[in-house]
């Protein structure tokens, strides 16, 4: 056989071999509704990072943020179908499919993120039940910074909400003006300056994260923090994707989501921090809650979990007397 002739075929040999160095990548797609810059988003590009990383390129994922695959309402069914392998919810935008999703949203239940974890933690095997029955595993989950109060002047008591016009983006904070006797005002983030500018709204709760993003410094004079909700996102995972890899690929996915779960923990308390500093030095009075304001939100928290656990059943009253014997 001539040089000419065995250099061809060897050539031809790579060539034919090409395709099939291709086919042992595994190639995944993530769906997040969060932008680039997002907390969750920077904890999620870290997380993927590791796992290829893991994987010595055999598996790739790609992500999919701010919701320009799928939008958050249709993330879970993606993921559900195989449209994508893994997503990213906030887990009480899905509460119209089971109110077990709405737990960290209970005004009060949680104020700070010790309590958030104790939460998460006692409330993952009611998670995992219910992703479960779904054909879906879930990875790990994290919460926002702490929920605070919106208003013009500071507020000492739940008393001096009365009657106002208030800011509600959610079943739950539309039930915690009616309770309070305010009058609820569904009205999206994008709208908010110009809401208060008009009178529409007159106060809200939502986070110092929320308040920077959208410059309520331009709206809004005093900002407390009261610790009001800590909802969670969570991050989940076909199994049917996650089975058909090898073992120590699904290990090695499992291992990456607790590490995110951590790290995840320390970024949004950080945030925190960051984002309640930045209304002050950009003219916002933050003032601490008034013990009578932090009884006020107790109370009314009291009622709407006892209205949430007969909503759930069984599970819900469970979770309910294990968060507050623990």
């Amino acid at each position: 056989m001539t040089m000419h002739r065995r250099t061809l075929l060897g050539a031809t040999g790579a060539a034919a071999l090409a395709p099939l160095a291709a086919q042992a990548q595994t190639r995944w797609q993530m769906a997040s509704a969060y932008a680039d810059g997002n907390l969750h988003t920077r904890n999620i590009r870290s997380f993927i990072e590791e796992i290829q990383g893991a994987s010595n390129g055999r598996l790739s994922i790609q992500l999919h943020s701010n919701g320009s695959l799928l939008r958050m309402p249709d993330i879970k069914r993606g993921v559900q179908t195989g449209q994508v392998q893994m997503g990213e919810i906030l887990l009480t935008a899905y509460a119209n499919e089971d109110p077990m999703f709405d737990a960290d949203a209970l005004p009060q239940l949680v104020t700070n993120f010790q309590q958030a974890k104790k939460l998460a933690d006692l409330q993952k095997p009611f998670l995992d039940a219910r992703f479960g029955r779904q054909g879906l595993v879930l990875l790990y989950t994290v919460p926002w910074p702490a929920a605070g109060l919106y208003a013009q002047e500071e507020v000492t008591s739940l008393e001096q909400l009365r009657g106002s016009r208030f800011r509600t983006y959610s079943p739950m904070t539309n039930r915690f003006a009616q309770l309070i006797g305010a009058q609820p005002t569904l009205v999206q983030s994008a709208e908010l300056a110009q809401a208060f500018a008009t009178g529409v709204v007159q106060a809200q709760v939502t986070s110092a994260a929320t308040g920077v993003d959208t410059q309520s410094w331009d709206y809004a004079r005093v900002f407390t923090p009261l610790g009001f909700t800590m909802t969670k996102n969570a991050v989940f995972i076909s199994r049917r994707a996650l089975e058909g890899l090898p073992r120590e690929q699904q290990d090695a996915i499992r291992a990456a989501a607790a590490r995110a779960e951590t790290r995840g923990y320390q970024l949004a308390e950080a945030a925190q921090r960051e984002t309640e500093q930045t209304l002050a030095t950009r003219g916002m009075r933050v003032t601490q809650p008034t013990q009578q304001l932090l009884d006020d939100c107790a109370r009314v928290g009291r009622i709407m979990a006892d209205e949430w656990a007969q909503r759930v059943g069984d599970d819900g009253k469970r979770l309910l007397e294990q968060y507050r014997a623990s």
